[in-house]
């Protein structure tokens, strides 16, 4: 029995070895290079205390101007988010074509979100610079309740920002790099979380995300409109 128990203990203690020493590097920095790991990312005003999220990036063969707009329309009850549907879209299908009806989104519109408990406007476009910066911020108490961010904060909460940054390259192609900042309260869970649970949650979303923008801006290329 105390043999098992030491195995066990042994396997746990190589796999939390493994996550940390060799996965979670490569999931917190996914096709993201040196240098946009390590430079400044927008948007780190708009959370107070916030610390750097995970940074990470693709190419588009598409320029910023046909990339934006598959950006702009997303949301439950619009384009959707191009992820795993039926995990953050509550199995409504997303888009794979422009809507000129969504195509309009200003600083402190509200995005839904799809919840167990029904879709809430859990995301409120902080910043945007068209073509160029897309930042979402989320803030709620650990519930899920949707806060405002004009009143403090209380002594427990998860705030963060979700941005997109497009950035041109030769040839008509985009770098689309996705970051952000991110706070937690109260700060002894932060660093849990932060470590052990955010890394494994956001990188098959975002990873699926950054497929289908991809599929989607390059082929709606393609084809023309």
């Amino acid at each position: 029995m105390v043999s098992c128990r030491r195995k066990l203990v042994g396997g746990a203690g190589l796999v939390a070895a493994a996550y940390a020493l060799v996965l979670r590097p490569r999931l917190v920095r996914w096709g993201a290079s040196d240098e946009e790991v390590a430079r400044r990312f927008p948007g780190e005003e708009l959370i107070p205390g916030g610390t750097r999220a995970a940074t990470m990036a693709i190419t588009i063969e598409a320029p910023p101007a046909e990339v934006w707009p598959w950006l702009v329309q997303m949301g439950w009850d619009r384009a959707g988010w191009y992820s795993w549907d039926r995990l953050d879209n509550g199995g409504r299908r997303s888009a794979h074509e422009l809507h000129p009806e969504w195509q309009d989104l200003s600083v402190g519109d509200r995005l839904s979100a799809w919840s167990p408990g029904g879709p809430v406007q859990a995301w409120e476009v902080a910043a945007l610079e068209p073509a160029r910066f897309l930042g979402l911020r989320g803030l709620s108490d650990l519930r899920g309740r949707v806060l405002d961010p004009g009143q403090p904060r209380p002594p427990t909460y998860t705030e963060g920002l979700w941005g997109f940054l497009l950035e041109e390259l030769p040839g008509g192609r985009t770098r689309l790099i996705v970051g952000g900042y991110q706070t937690l309260r109260p700060r002894w869970l932060e660093g849990f979380v932060n470590f052990w649970i955010y890394p494994l949650m956001h990188w098959p979303m975002q990873v699926r995300q950054f497929a289908n923008i991809k599929r989607n801006a390059e082929i709606w290329d393609v084809n023309g409109r």
